[in-house]
């Protein structure tokens, strides 16, 4: 048998191949996403400490699955792999330590935070093909502003190519970051969720090295030039939520 030949459960798949199945549909029947707005900024602890109900409520079976929108007041956050070296300024913004996955991030006025609280287990039990739909959601929002959002096999996240700056090495183009994905699972209910840079003061992210990634930068909505506001770009994430992950309900804030 030739080296072409080998079986194909060796050959294990990128995130490419994952997301081509972009549906993480619930099983029939399955309620509505809740899809809830908070307009007022969100105190980081308050956020938190309402996943933590929510997320045991939709593990028990007495609450629906929920999406959250939300701003918080400029912070840092700190995942579990986050290296102290990395919180360049510890003095500049309050800094939380968080139970999600990954590095130190930046949240703040003019980023849409979206809290995802699914119940995976009415979905697909696969942790890596669920990062792949939340990828495919940022990016198809992307692609409805005029943005070409791409993932990395070796970066989670969400980046764009930046040619009209200074190569990172000779032929190597720059490339700057929009969107950070940091998710926890428990009892297979995911929480946390994505950030998406729509106008944040992007000098914010100076405190940190960004997921722990250094060489590369950040942007946003804006600042790749497209003005819109965070109803705008609210409205696009629901659309394309309902298209990977079933349908929503508008909710209040509690």
């Amino acid at each position: 048998m030739s080296r072409n030949d080998e079986p194909s459960e060796l050959h294990r798949p990128s995130r490419d191949e994952i997301a081509a199945e972009t549906a993480f549909p619930a099983e029939p029947g399955s309620p509505p996403v809740e899809w809830r707005v908070s307009d007022a900024p969100v105190d980081y602890d308050d956020a938190v400490a309402e996943m933590e109900a929510r997320v045991a409520a939709i593990a028990e079976g007495s609450a629906a699955e929920r999406v959250w929108l939300v701003e918080h007041p400029p912070l840092y956050t700190a995942g579990t792999s986050a290296k102290p070296a990395d919180l360049l300024e510890p003095d500049r913004f309050p800094v939380y330590a968080t139970g999600r996955g990954g590095e130190y991030t930046y949240h703040g006025p003019g980023q849409r935070v979206a809290y995802v609280m699914l119940d995976l287990g009415r979905r697909r039990r696969d942790l890596r093909a669920f990062v792949a739909a939340l990828e495919a959601w940022i990016i198809a929002s992307l692609a409805a502003h005029g943005v070409i959002g791409e993932r990395r096999e070796d970066r989670v996240g969400v980046w764009v190519r930046r040619p009209e700056k200074p190569e990172l090495v000779p032929g190597v183009v720059a490339e700057d970051k929009i969107a950070a994905i940091g998710i926890r699972v428990r009892r297979w209910v995911s929480f946390h969720g994505i950030s998406l840079n729509v106008e944040p003061d992007l000098s914010h992210f100076g405190g940190i090295v960004p997921c722990g990634i250094r060489g590369h930068g950040v942007t946003s909505l804006v600042d790749l030039g497209r003005p819109v506001t965070m109803t705008d770009v609210d409205v696009v994430l629901r659309r394309e939520f309902e298209a990977i992950f079933g349908p929503t309900v508008a909710v209040g804030d509690d």
